[in-house]
This record gives C-alpha cells, structure tokens and sequence, in this order.
C-alpha cells in the first residue's frame, strides 16, 4: 500500500470514534450519566494492550483520534520534552487523576448523575490540557502521560512486535511519521522496538522507502489495510 492510502485509511478510521470525545465532554454536563462511557474507554485501553499493546490508543481511542485529527495541522510539532515520558511523572499523573477522582466518587457515592458528572469533569480538564499540549508541543503529548495510556504502556513492555531488516539505511522517515515520536530508525538490523508505547498504527512500515521494518505478528490494523492496497 501507498504511504498516503496506509494514513488516509488511519485516519478514516479515527473519524468514525472522535465523535465520542465531544459527546461526552459537551454533552456530559447536559447528560452526565453519559460520563461512564469512560470506563468503556479505560476497559478498551487495557483489554487491548494484553495483546496488541498501546494500539487502542492509535485510532479507537477517541482523544487520541481528536488529536490526531484536529491538532495536527495546528501543532507546533516540536519534540516532546523527556519530562512527559519520565516514569515518574507518568506515575504522578495516574495516581493524581484516580486520587481526584476516587474523592468525587467518594463524596458522591450513590448518586449516579453526580458519580457520572465526577468523569465528565476530568474527562473535560484532560481534555484541555491535552489540546494545550498538542498545540505547543506535539499533537500526541498528552498521551505519554494518559493514566489509561500509562497502565496500557506497563502492560505492554516486553512485547516487541517491530522489527528492522538489514536494508535499512537510517533515512529517518519512519520517526518523522511515527505519532509518538518513537526513532525505529535508531535499531540495529534484526533488533525489535523495544518501547512499549508504540500504537502499532504502520505509519512506519508503509513509509520505509526500502520496506525494512516488519511486525513480528500480524495485526487487525494491518489486516483492514490490507483490504484497500
């Protein structure tokens, strides 16, 4: 498949669940109930990441498919800064946003519009900071320190699924596309990604010029791509 058809379907696909973000981070202080969609989005980020990593982060996670799509062509697109990628800042953040949110919970226990309204207010604040941050630095800086995105990158270390032949010539190419800022380029030959916050998305498999990086197994991504070559 052709460079442009690979991100054109990516982002087709992120168009079908952007929608989501607005509709409860607007709609959720009209409809709060419509906050516990959240938990679909946090079961979805895990659930995935136990087999094919941070991939529901490409394009079935609605934020990140807002940010791709609606940033992105405003974005400074500088590098994201080594601070949002510190363990420890990713820890803080996970443990800041369940504290905030398990006191609302608390003080709201049984009361299922207030408990709902508690996730729109931090899906709402995130969601700030977020654009913020996509527009000063990097469309996807928020996601290095996501609580849900930190969780899915705990889970998925190990799993070292992109790979590189000896026919790469270090161009470069495939970490200006990568949405995480994420270098494959930097790999010996024969050697797999070993970073665990790779979204899998194939913006760098079908941007090699010379068809040098590979996935150790296939994946549903790989497979709708398929579909439209």
């Amino acid at each position: 498949m052709k460079v442009h058809e690979a991100l054109l379907h990516r982002t087709n696909l992120q168009a079908y669940t952007w929608v989501v973000l607005p509709l409860v981070a607007i709609g959720g202080w009209f409809y709060p109930l419509l906050g516990f969609l959240l938990f679909a989005c946090m079961l979805g980020a895990v659930g995935v990441s136990f087999f094919r990593g941070r991939n529901w982060c490409d394009w079935m996670c609605p934020r990140g498919a807002f940010l791709d799509l609606f940033l992105g062509p405003v974005s400074r697109k500088v590098n994201i800064p080594s601070l949002f990628k510190h363990e420890a800042v990713r820890t803080f953040m996970l443990l800041l946003i369940f504290t905030v949110l398990g006191i609302q919970f608390y003080l709201a226990w049984g009361n299922l519009p207030a408990m709902g309204l508690a996730l729109v207010r931090v899906l709402t604040i995130t969601t700030v900071v977020g654009i913020l941050l996509g527009w000063a630095i990097h469309p996807r800086t928020w996601c290095h320190i996501c609580p849900m995105g930190t969780v899915a990158h705990w889970i998925a270390r190990g799993q070292k699924p992109l790979q590189t032949s000896n026919s790469c010539v270090s161009c470069g190419i495939c970490a200006k596309v990568c949405p995480m800022q994420l270098t494959p380029n930097e790999m010996d030959s024969g050697n797999f990604l070993d970073s665990s916050d790779c979204l899998r998305c194939l913006s760098c498999v079908h941007s090699c010029p010379k068809k040098a990086l590979s996935f150790e197994v296939s994946s549903i991504n790989q497979k709708s791509c398929d579909k439209v070559a």
